[in-house]
C-alpha cells in the first residue's frame, strides 16, 4: 500500500492507497511544533484503528508547504516504516513545466492539484482550491502549469471578520437561503458565500478568456461543497486532488527511476 501525505498550512492530508484505490484518508491538524516520533506514534494509532499493518506500507509520497515539518515526516517514514518518501522537488520529473518567473515559489499542493486534475479532467483545466487561501491554477492545453492566482481563503477571512467587528458572532458558514438577509446570521452566510462565489466565477472567467481551449474547471478543498453549488462555473468538485496527484508523481517517479 502507499501512504500520501500532504502537508499544509492548517492540516495535514493522509491517504491510504491499495493499487488504484484509496481504501482510507484522514486530515490531523498541522502542529509545527510536533516531531517525527509524535507524527509517527499518531499515524500509527490511525493505522490501528483501521486494522492496518505497518509492514504493508512500501511506498510514501510527500508534499508540503511546511517546511519545518518536510524533515519529521521524512525521518518518520524512514523509522516508523522504514521507507525512504518521495518528496516532490524540481528534481522530480513529472512532465509538467512550471511556466511561472518562480517556479520555487509555486506551492507543492497547487501542483498536485495541477497533476491529479490534468490526468482525472484533461487539458486545458483549471483547478480552484478551497483551503487556507483560494487558489486558482491554470493548466495549458500542453499540459503545463501556466500560473496562479490566490485569494483569502473563506475560513481565514471570515475568522479575519468576526475577530475585527466586535458586534458579529461566529457562524456556521452553510448555504444561505436568501441575498438579503433578514438578520445578522442570515446576513454574514449571504455575504461569504454569496461573495466568495462571485470572485471565483470572475478570477475562473478572465483565466478562461487568457488560456486557450475550453477548461474543464475543477473544485477542491474543504470549502469546495459550500461554494461549488453556488457557483456554476464549476464543473466538478474532487476534494482528494492533492492526494491523487501525490499518487500520480510516485508513480511518475517510479517509472523513471
Amino acid at each position: 500500500m502507499l501512504l500520501c501525505v500532504d502537508i499544509g498550512n492548517t492540516n495535514i492530508k493522509l491517504g491510504l492507497f491499495d493499487n488504484e484505490e484509496m481504501i482510507h484518508r484522514w486530515r490531523i491538524s498541522t502542529d509545527r511544533t510536533s516531531l517525527a516520533d509524535e507524527y509517527g506514534v499518531l499515524i500509527c494509532s490511525l493505522f490501528e484503528g483501521k486494522k492496518i499493518a505497518v509492514d504493508k506500507i512500501i511506498g510514501c509520497a510527500i508534499s508540503s508547504v511546511v517546511p519545518g515539518l518536510t524533515q519529521e515526516f521524512i525521518d518518520m517514514s524512514e523509522k516508523y516504516f522504514n521507507i525512504s518518501p518521495t518528496i516532490y522537488g524540481p528534481e522530480v520529473n513529472i512532465g509538467m513545466k512550471i511556466n511561472t518567473d518562480y517556479p520555487s515559489e509555486v506551492g507543492h499542493d497547487l501542483i498536485m492539484n495541477a497533476l491529479a486534475a490534468r490526468k482525472l479532467f484533461g487539458k486545458p483545466v483549471i483547478v480552484v482550491g478551497f483551503g487556507t487561501a483560494t487558489s486558482f491554477v491554470a493548466v495549458s492545453e500542453s499540459g503545463n502549469l501556466e500560473g496562479v492566482a490566490i485569494a483569502p481563503g473563506v475560513v481565514s477571512s471570515s475568522e479575519s471578520l468576526f475577530r475585527a467587528a466586535s458586534t458579529l458572532p461566529r457562524v456556521a458558514l452553510i448555504a444561505p437561503k436568501v441575498a438579503i438577509g433578514k438578520n445578522t446570521i442570515q446576513s454574514m452566510r449571504s455575504g461569504i458565500v454569496f461573495g466568495f462565489a462571485g470572485m471565483v466565477k470572475e478570477v475562473v472567467q478572465r483565466m478562461k478568456n487568457e488560456i486557450s481551449g475550453n477548461p474543464k474547471v475543477v473544485a477542491t478543498g474543504g470549502m469546495a461543497t459550500l461554494i461549488a453549488p453556488e457557483c456554476d462555473i464549476i464543473d466538478v468538485v474532487q476534494s482528494n486532488l492533492a492526494l491523487l496527484g501525490l499518487k500520480e508523481m510516485f508513480e511518475l517517479s517510479q517509472l523513471k527511476s
